[in-house]
C-alpha cells in the first residue's frame, strides 16, 4: 500500500514534459529538508494520506485519461514495491516519470525492464542538502532522463557548472536550471548562461507558480 498525500490531474510545471497534462500521484515522506522546499506538509511521516494499492493507482490514472504519470513527493524513491506500480503504469499504456531529489540511488529501478523517465535534482548550496546527492546515479542516465539545478544564487551557479563539466551531463541527459521562485532573478541566469557559455543547458520557470498562487495545492 502507498501512502498518497494527494493525487490530481494539471499540467507538469517542469522537467522535460513542462506544458504537458499529466496525473501527479504525490507520495508522503521524504529524507531531505531543503530550505526552499514547497512542499514540506507532505514531507513528514503524519501527513495525512490515502492509502491506495498499485491496482487502485492505476485504476485512478486510467480512469482520468491522461498519459503521462508523473510520481513525486516527498519523495518517490523510499515507497517500497514502487517498481511494481512503475510496471503496472507502464503496461497500461502511460509514460511514467519520476521525480526524485537525487539522494537515492535508481540503479535497481533504471535496469527494470518497465524503466521510467528520472528528473534528479541536484540540490546546490543553498538548498542545505548538497552533502546527501548520489552523484553515482548518473552512471545510470540516459536520453530520457532530466537532471535539474535549482538555483537561488550566484554561488549555487557556479557549483551548478562544476556539476555539470565534472560528469558530462549534457552528454548523457537533459539538463535544466530553474530559480528558486523569488530569490534569483530569471535574466540572472540567462547571463550567467552567457557567459560560462553553457549550450545544451535549458532555464526552466515552474510554469504552475506563475498560473495559479505558488502555494496552491493540487495544481
Amino acid at each position: 500500500m502507498f501512502p498518497v498525500a494527494e493525487k490530481f490531474v494539471s499540467i507538469n510545471g517542469e522537467g522535460k514534459y513542462a506544458g504537458e497534462l499529466a496525473v501527479f500521484i504525490r507520495f508522503r515522506g521524504c529524507n531531505l529538508k531543503c530550505s526552499y522546499c514547497d512542499t514540506v506538509w507532505a514531507n513528514t511521516g503524519d501527513c495525512p494520506a490515502e492509502m491506495m494499492s498499485v491496482e487502485d493507482i492505476v485504476s485512478y490514472v486510467n480512469e482520468e485519461g491522461i498519459k503521462n504519470v508523473t510520481l513525486t513527493g516527498g519523495e518517490p524513491l523510499l515507497q517500497e514495491n514502487i517498481d511494481i506500480l512503475v510496471e503496472s503504469l507502464m503496461k497500461s499504456g502511460h509514460n511514467v516519470e519520476i521525480e526524485t531529489n537525487g539522494s537515492i540511488s535508481i540503479k535497481n529501478l533504471s535496469e527494470k525492464t518497465y524503466r521510467p523517465d528520472f528528473t534528479i535534482d541536484y540540490k546546490l548550496p543553498s538548498s542545505e542538502m548538497e552533502s546527501f546527492m548520489n552523484t553515482g546515479n548518473y552512471a545510470y542516465l540516459t536520453e530520457k532522463d532530466v537532471i535539474k539545478f535549482v538555483a537561488g544564487s550566484l554561488s549555487d551557479l557556479e557549483k551548478t557548472t562544476e556539476i555539470i563539466e565534472k560528469f558530462s551531463l549534457t552528454e548523457k541527459c537533459h539538463v535544466y536550471i530553474s530559480p528558486v521562485f523569488s530569490k534569483i532573478n530569471p535574466d540572472g541566469i540567462v547571463e550567467f548562461m552567457k557567459l560560462k557559455h553553457l549550450n545544451k543547458v535549458r532555464l526552466q520557470l515552474q510554469l504552475h507558480k506563475f498560473i495559479w498562487n505558488p502555494d496552491e495545492r493540487g495544481v
